[in-house]
């Protein structure tokens, strides 16, 4: 089960001077990396059922404007995240709301450039950080600026083998997220409550493995930044409530941007996807 910690906006208010000083010193230490084995034009897939999503109807405030220290949202969420039912994991793609609000997620961790931790910062972006203890492990301490901005660490297993769900029975699979739960808690003090497959693509036994691990869903998309531009499951914008991927990679300044426009050009405004579904 998720750690007790303090509530979001006092955790927020006192992150924020640290994120300044993280950021600066940050830019005298970058390792570069290959892409992950993640496919970038793979969409979620999925080898079991998905449970329904229900929204319940809320007024929606004026965005407030983006910038620098802009760590927390104004919106009272208008979704209620599906419990979990059957001992099986909700599974998440985009959130249903009438709020002008878009989910930034941030796979992997290879690329720890202090560009990456500069973008968001100087946008004032949170973003939920699907990180791989594997390919963290070299510099976990990197990460520690974003969340220090607002953003949260969340499990993308230990291996990120993209076959897990067709190669390992139920226990392995259980074992490799349940480490990611052990490695984010050492490291970063606070055990994550979401979870992102690796490719996206999870099974009912995966489902049930996230539930018993303590995670409250799966989270997958419906968005992508990838290569310098935006792909789309759907239609040709962003739409409220997508929950966008993006990779730590050599191109995210590039993707970072691709989305960026993409977002302004939508009149939405980035929010963290934990403070959202209540699970910070």
């Amino acid at each position: 089960m998720c750690d007790h910690h303090p509530s979001t906006a006092s955790r927020r208010t006192a992150l924020g001077f640290l994120g300044a000083s993280l950021v600066a010193g940050l830019g005298a230490c970058a390792v570069p990396g290959n892409q992950s084995a993640e496919s970038p034009t793979a969409a979620p897939r999925t080898a079991g059922p998905s449970p329904s999503s229900s929204a319940s109807a809320a007024m929606s405030p004026t965005p407030s404007p983006a910038g620098p220290g802009r760590l927390r949202n104004p919106f009272t969420p208008d979704f209620t995240l599906p419990p979990i039912q059957g001992g099986l994991a909700p599974v998440i793609t985009k959130i249903p709301t009438k709020h002008p609000v878009v989910f930034l997620t941030i796979d992997d961790g290879l690329v720890k450039s202090p560009e990456s931790v500069r973008l968001l910062a100087e946008n004032g972006y949170p973003a939920t950080l699907f990180l791989t203890s594997n390919t963290v492990r070299d510099n976990p301490a990197f990460f520690k600026a974003f969340m220090a901005q607002g953003s949260l660490v969340e499990n993308h297993t230990v291996s990120h083998n993209v076959n897990m769900t067709t190669q390992w029975g139920y226990q392995r699979q259980l074992d490799d997220i349940a480490g990611m739960q052990d490695f984010a808690l050492q490291q970063y003090g606070r055990k994550p409550t979401l979870f992102r497959p690796p490719g996206g693509t999870y099974s009912t036994a995966m489902r049930q493995a996230v539930a018993a691990a303590g995670l409250k869903a799966i989270v997958t998309w419906e968005a992508k930044a990838n290569a310098g531009r935006m792909d789309y499951q759907y239609g040709n914008s962003l739409r409220p409530g997508d929950i966008v991927l993006m990779h730590f990679r050599p191109e995210f300044a590039a993707d970072f941007e691709a989305f960026r426009s993409a977002q302004v050009a939508a009149g939405l405004e980035v929010v963290l996807l934990e403070d959202f579904l209540d699970v910070a």
